[in-house]
């Protein structure tokens, strides 16, 4: 009897240990809820947050990760801290590593997003949907066009962030008890991949570097307060955690206006920094003449096909990037770009041909990549000292950022 109740306790330790995606099957029988707009987060994530000092309904973050085909939630402890209590496989995403730039490109966005209670879709065709906020003040000023691009169930992806339904069900109760215990505005960091620094030098030679330079100084802030920073916008690009000091505004397309930046965040960061760029060193002479291939969506398919075998023709799943790119030298990337390059002309001005994504191919032009010491802001965001007045129907009327959680 002893033997067989340490059987069962370890099996239960083991299947406690796993990830989400291991456990929805076990936890969720989706005939069986009644509600899913309502259905409570399961206990074993409930007790992950007792342990882990957090109220139920404290705010969250969410974060994702393309290359990696990682979404993770945060979630505020009681010490303002946020920590991760949930990740997950993204089931697909469409398109491959970059922004989206344009209506139809199959991109899934990369940037920063705030999502209100009015981004809750609870009638979504699949099963239940949270729209990413897509475009954004930072999208809108650098011409960028798309629309009703989601984090969603289904399975199925052209320009979303699609997971299975067990997981949208978590995803979604997750949002709506933040959101119930008073948070106004939950932040979506959407990345490429994880920004360290050997990532970051695999992916020196992408067109797309530049701009994840930009996104990388707001992953750095997160990464050395764990508090999602403050995010606005002026001359087309994203500013953090600033704080205005001659009375201007953030204007979108506009001129910055005079910034400060706390001395304990510059700090913190430098110290972060020197870190970084001695790792980015190492790495730079680990990949000396090398660079990483992206794939593409079709090439990220065919790694998961056998998943597809027995499931209706909507459920398309895709592999990760790490699944199905590699490393590769210098002259063997530019001669794969080029030839892509190529195909997509080919594909172009065929007879009956419809328009087709952009390719997006990979410059030669290394770039540094030290992040930029930006502020944190020194009050509590996390203290609800006395409920807010409602937002304006103005979408550009911003609280400040140390109002970023308060009640409405």
């Amino acid at each position: 009897m002893r033997i067989r109740h340490f059987a069962y306790i370890s099996l239960m330790a083991l299947a406690l240990s796993g990830c989400n995606d291991a456990l929805e099957t076990a936890q969720v029988d989706l005939s069986k809820v009644k509600n899913k707009v309502e259905q409570p987060l399961p206990s074993h994530i409930l007790a992950q947050m007792s342990a882990k000092g957090m109220d139920r309904n404290s705010p969250i973050m969410i974060r994702i990760f393309k290359e990696e085909g990682a979404m993770e939630i945060w979630k505020a402890k009681t010490d303002n801290r946020f920590d991760k209590i949930a990740d997950y496989k993204i089931c697909a995403w469409s398109g491959r590593l970059g922004p989206k730039v344009k209506t139809g490109d199959r991109q899934a966005p990369e940037g920063f997003y705030d999502l209100t209670r009015a981004n809750l879709n609870p009638n979504s065709k699949y099963y239940l949907a949270i729209n990413t906020g897509f475009p954004n003040r930072y999208d809108a000023a650098n011409g960028r066009t798309g629309s009703d691009l989601m984090i969603h169930g289904a399975c199925s992806s052209s320009g979303c962030y699609s997971m299975t339904d067990q997981q949208v069900l978590e995803i979604y109760a997750f949002a709506r008890d933040a959101f119930k215990g008073g948070q106004a505005t939950v932040q979506l960091q959407a990345f490429p991949f994880r920004m360290t620094a050997e990532n970051m030098v695999k992916h020196r030679l992408d067109s797309n570097y530049d701009f994840w330079k930009m996104l990388k100084v707001g992953y750095d802030n997160f990464e050395v307060t764990k508090r999602p920073p403050e995010v606005n916008v002026c001359e087309k690009k994203y500013v953090f955690n600033q704080q205005i000091t001659d009375g201007g505004a953030f204007n979108a397309a506009g001129k910055c206006p005079a910034m400060s930046t706390p001395p304990a965040l510059t700090a913190a960061l430098a110290s972060y920094g020197k870190t970084y760029d001695a790792d980015y060193a190492k790495a730079m002479s680990k990949f000396d003449g090398m660079a990483w291939y992206d794939p593409t969506e079709a090439e990220r398919k065919a790694v998961v096909a056998k998943l597809r075998k027995g499931r209706e023709l909507a459920y398309a799943p895709t592999g990760t990037s790490l699944e199905a790119g590699r490393m590769v030298k210098v002259a063997e990337l530019e001669d794969l770009m080029a030839k892509r390059t190529a195909q997509g002309l080919a594909a172009k001005t065929a007879p009956g041909a419809t328009p087709a994504a952009p390719a997006q191919p990979q410059a030669t032009a290394v770039a540094a990549a030290t992040p930029a010491a930006v502020p944190v802001p020194m009050q509590n965001p996390l203290a609800f000292a006395a409920p807010e007045p409602q937002e304006t129907a103005d979408a550009t009327a911003k609280k400040p950022f140390w109002k970023f959680w308060a009640r409405n």
